[in-house]
């Protein structure tokens, strides 16, 4: 067998088979080619040796490569398949180090292309390009733990999906060894710094002798020092503004954010995935040797032993981890689309980030495709010995046609006699995998698309320009098909309307009958969304039929719409009880919901585009089933599912309708439906699983889980209960906005609201304005800080002006900067108490009042409100009384829906005012002369207090969360009452990167 070259290759997509040029394999190879009727030979021009024979096939003469790809263009394994492992892949693999570091490893690793190889690689010019250091010198210690460098690095520009934004680093003197924890905030560092002795001192049989870090707040403070002097650990700080003397540490900063950043842009994956890329640098270059370190690496000096390189892998490609028999069945897939995130330590094995679930899974069993990125515009490699692979349409969602011809580089081929099937290599995987069949994955490009007039921000020029038009519709992923002639042309969205149609089909949703003229036929039509996993990435591709339903006449097509969705206090008080109770939260969600419900009405529809009926063309469908987009569809499905809730033994809330309770002896189920999404928890888990099993046969459920996302909500589940927060929507508004990268601010607005004048200009793109605040409105369903904020700016939805444009901006500002803040659901006394407040006519345009309320159970804050009075208050009693009787109405209600959840209480609830006059009205029926005109609705607070239902208590206002809903605060007070409402980031998960 000889190795041909070929040179200047094209790759055509098009073709069926490769074709390899006679003139070409001649002039580059010095053979010559002799053709037969039965068959061809080639030989050596210069010996006349015959180098390869082969029949002929068809009028072809097909030669066998062993190099090649399968002759199939259109299979996935041909774009995910590579050959060897070169010294470019392990460039990658080896976290993108110097080449003489990589060249120190060319009689450890399986390859002998590492030695004598020069490459240029992209991704470490842009990464590590840095000003040129100078000497120091210091003592060398001559044992591990003598001398511990430790700093911490940060904020990052970027905070991460976990709200990481520093890193805390240790550094061994003597091995140059590092651990690093990424952090959320500072003053983590204590507590970390203690784990880590522990940690370190037990596995390595040593002391910590010497600390030596900068002069940082975090590192002196009187606590850190006395754990120090407790363990006689001498601790040396730098001089100020002298990094040069923590060189070490400084150095590694560099060398950890150097290898980071070539990690992201090899991967192209979302610079929020910082911390994952930390780890892996850390890693890999723990196990590289140095010349610092008499070329051993770190890992061999601390522990003795050479480190293996076998289970190093090329971060942020395309893996498949192996899911276990327990997770699927027979039919479903033994595989997962996941990108490799890094190396699952202290466990042996992954770390792959399901792009279907949005979770981390930790697997020994993978199979890696490390030549696939998910996350890039082209799953090309950069820089690769091997030949450039062209993805098919099952791997990249196409956002445009890619060129017919694009050239490939050059690459050896093997080529030896053979038919002309050709063998498809296996791809590089765990020592430990065992086979797993190929899906075909179908992975966008999850790249921010930049807008052409992205917002400007005071970070990026210095100064505001509210008239950049930034355009609201740019997605993390290419845009969505808008009609079937754009959705036809790509494989994903034709097969998202194939499984939607079957699914139809399968319901018995119409059948079809021949027109008639006094017919009044509905239109239809397809609508296409990309659905996102909580982390952002791409779950599935939905296409849905819909019914144009806004042609039906009431009273002949349909009659009752109305159906109730959950209201948010009732999922809140949900979570608050089940946390209390140590129950599981079960999320379940019916597919083709609305297609259970039953229509009495007859309604017709044309048949739909693309699956017209070849027999019958000219028919039309008879509906049988509540088809999305009919007006009665939602009503329908409620009442069928509330059918089944009943006979199952489920009675309905009285206060919130979505709301269904079972009880029977001390048995009790609470499920709570938002459309088609279900919450189910209770203290019976025998009648849980019995009632999901008469579900699963009256209805088709496509999700059966833990709660962890709902309605856009990230539930979190953490020791002390949950929390939860909107981050992913966060980041995509923000992404949208054109604002991932401005500078974040502490407060949402400032303390002096700017008032419009004559001469103040209107913002030139309303409709932009009015979608964006939208978008925030949805937000505060966890956020309540921002409330008061976005109630502000939606009272100019009908007119914004420029200075309402750069408050909008001000507040996305601040969401950049608490991207993690989310409500805490913790277990506390079920006790129900509410505070009240409002301003005075602030508003200068209309001079009427803000209202805010907020309600807690126990610790847990579960409702709140901000609301501008419907009327004038002409005095400061008047309003803060107006205020009170809406809050009033607020307790009431939640104390009829806590009875609803089994939770009654003899005693009132407690209600909370700052206005003496405001109580004194509220508690006595005298009336007088400046009160005597408010409408004796709001009068019903005295008969409340007279059933005891409730009391009114003063409370001073620097002790009054609900200020914040009322009015705007400077940064302390801001963050003092945001913290009242016991708003916090998600929980602190320690992690190491050794």
């Amino acid at each position: 067998m000889r190795k041909f070259l070929l040179r200047r290759l094209l790759h055509v997509p098009t073709l069926s088979h490769n074709l390899i040029s006679v003139n070409r394999l001649i002039n580059d190879n010095s053979c010559s080619v002799i053709f037969y009727s039965n068959g061809f030979t080639i030989k050596d021009s210069r010996t006349n040796w015959t180098l390869l024979q082969g029949p002929s096939h068809r009028g072809l003469y097909p030669i066998k490569s062993s190099s090649s790809l399968q002759s199939s263009v259109s299979s996935t394994d041909q774009a995910l398949h590579t050959t060897t492992v070169n010294a470019t892949q392990w460039h990658q693999r080896l976290g993108h180090p110097a080449i003489s570091t990589q060249r120190l490893l060319s009689t450890v690793l399986p390859t002998s292309t590492l030695s004598n190889t020069s490459f240029h690689c992209s991704a470490c010019v842009r990464a590590k390009s840095h000003r040129l250091s100078f000497i120091l010198s210091s003592p060398k210690t001559t044992k591990c733990l003598q001398l511990i460098h430790s700093d911490i690095w940060g904020p990052s520009p970027v905070v991460s999906l976990n709200g990481y934004k520093y890193y805390l680093l240790f550094v061994d003197d003597y091995t140059r060894f590092s651990w690093v924890y990424p952090l959320r905030t500072k003053s983590e560092k204590f507590k970390i710094f203690v784990k880590f002795k522990s940690m370190a001192e037990n596995q390595f049989q040593s002391s910590i002798k010497c600390l030596r870090t900068d002069g940082g707040g975090e590192y002196i403070n009187h606590s850190f020092k006395k754990f120090l002097t407790h363990y006689g650990i001498v601790h040396q700080v730098t001089c100020p503004y002298t990094p040069q003397q923590n060189g070490v540490a400084e150095r590694k900063h560099r060398h950890l954010l150097d290898t980071l950043r070539a990690l992201l842009f090899q991967s192209s994956l979302p610079h929020v995935f910082w911390p994952e890329a930390l780890l892996t640098a850390a890693h890999t270059i723990n196990r590289l040797p140095s010349p610092n370190t008499k070329h051993k690496s770190p890992y061999e000096l601390l522990h003795l032993q050479k480190p293996d390189y076998t289970h190093f892998r090329v971060f942020g490609c395309l893996c498949y981890p192996w899911i276990p028999p327990s997770l699927h069945h027979k039919f479903m897939p033994h595989a997962a689309p996941c990108i490799f995130l890094g190396y699952a330590e202290p466990t042996k094995g992954y770390k792959c980030f399901n792009l279907t679930t949005g979770r981390i899974h930790l697997s020994r069993h993978v199979k890696f495709f490390e030549f696939v990125f998910p996350y890039q515009k082209s799953a090309t490699p950069i820089n690769s010995e091997t030949p450039s692979i062209n993805l098919p349409p099952s791997l990249l969602i196409p956002t445009q046609l890619t060129s017919p011809l694009t050239k490939i580089n050059t690459a050896p081929i093997n080529i030896q006699p053979a038919p002309s099937s050709l063998p498809v290599p296996s791809p590089a995987q765990s020592s430990a995998s065992t086979s797993i069949p190929l899906q075909s994955p179908q992975l966008p490009s999850p790249q921010p698309v930049q807008t052409k007039h992205s917002m400007v921000t005071r970070f990026q020029t210095g100064h505001l320009h509210p008239k950049k038009i930034f355009d609201l519709h740019t997605a993390i992923i290419p845009t969505q098909p808008t009609s079937y002639s754009q959705a036809v042309k790509y494989e994903p969205w034709r097969w998202a309307m194939s499984s939607e149609f079957d699914a139809l089909q399968t319901q018995g949703t119409w059948t079809l009958v021949p027109p008639s003229p006094e017919y009044n036929v509905l239109d239809c039509k397809w609508l296409y969304r990309t659905k996102f996993n909580p982390y952002g990435s791409v779950a599935r591709y939905k296409a849905r039929l819909v019914a144009q339903g806004f042609n039906q006449e009431f009273g002949l097509y349909y009659f009752d719409t109305f159906s109730p969705v959950a209201k948010f206090p009732t999922i809140r008080i949900l979570f608050d009880i089940a946390v209390n109770n140590s129950w599981p939260i079960l999320q379940l969600d019916v597919s083709n919901a609305f297609l259970n419900g039953i229509l009495q009405e007859t309604v017709y529809m044309k048949q739909p585009q693309g699956f017209i009926d070849a027999q019958l063309p000219t028919y039309v469908c008879c509906l049988k089933k509540a088809l999305y987009g009919l007006k009665q569809a939602p009503r329908k499905w409620f009442d069928t599912f509330t059918k089944f809730l009943s006979e199952f033994g489920f009675k309905k809330s009285l206060a919130d309708p979505s709301l269904f309770i079972y009880t029977k002896d001390t048995s009790r189920l609470y499920l709570l439906i938002y459309v088609d999404d279900i919450l189910l928890t209770g203290n019976d888990s025998s009648i849980t699983s019995i009632l999901v099993h008469h579900m699963q046969r009256k209805f088709k459920l496509s999700n059966l889980a833990p709660v962890s996302n709902f309605l856009g909500i990230q539930v979190q589940k953490h020791l002390s209960g949950l929390h939860l927060s909107q981050t992913a929507y966060a980041m995509s508004l923000l992404e949208r906005s054109g604002m991932q990268n401005c500078k974040p601010v502490q407060s949402l607005l400032p303390t002096k609201l700017p008032s419009v004048t004559a001469t103040s200009p209107l913002y030139s793109n309303p409709e932009q304005y009015r979608r964006l605040v939208g978008a925030l409105q949805y937000l505060t369903i966890t956020r309540p800080d921002i409330s008061f904020a976005v109630n502000l700016l939606c009272q100019q939805m009908h007119q914004p002006y420029d200075i309402h444009f750069q408050l909008l901006k001000r507040v996305l500002r601040y969401i950049r900067g608490t991207l993690s803040l989310g409500l805490p659901i913790t277990s506390s006394s079920l006790k129900l108490h509410a505070y009240s407040d409002s301003d005075w006519a602030t508003d200068p345009a209309t001079r009427r009042s803000i209202s805010g309320h907020c309600a807690f159970l126990g610790s847990t804050l579960i409702s709140w409100c901000v609301k501008k009075q419907t009327t004038v208050a002409r005095s400061s009693t008047e309003a803060e009384y107006r205020s009170l009787a809406l809050a009033t109405a607020e307790v009431l209600w939640l104390r009829q829906l806590l009875r609803d959840f089994s939770i009654t209480t003899t005693q009132p609830t407690e209600l909370y005012c700052d206005n003496s006059s405001a109580l004194a009205l509220a508690q006595n029926p005298v009336f007088h002369s400046r009160t005597k005109h408010i409408d004796i609705d709001f009068h019903f607070i005295r008969d409340c207090i007279a059933q005891g239902k409730l009391t009114v208590h003063h409370l001073a206002s620097e002790d009054k969360p609900v200020d914040l809903f009322t009015k705007a605060l400077s940064i302390g007070r801001f963050q003092a009452l945001r913290s009242k409402l016991t708003l916090c980031e998600q929980s602190l998960t320690l992690r190491g990167g050794c």
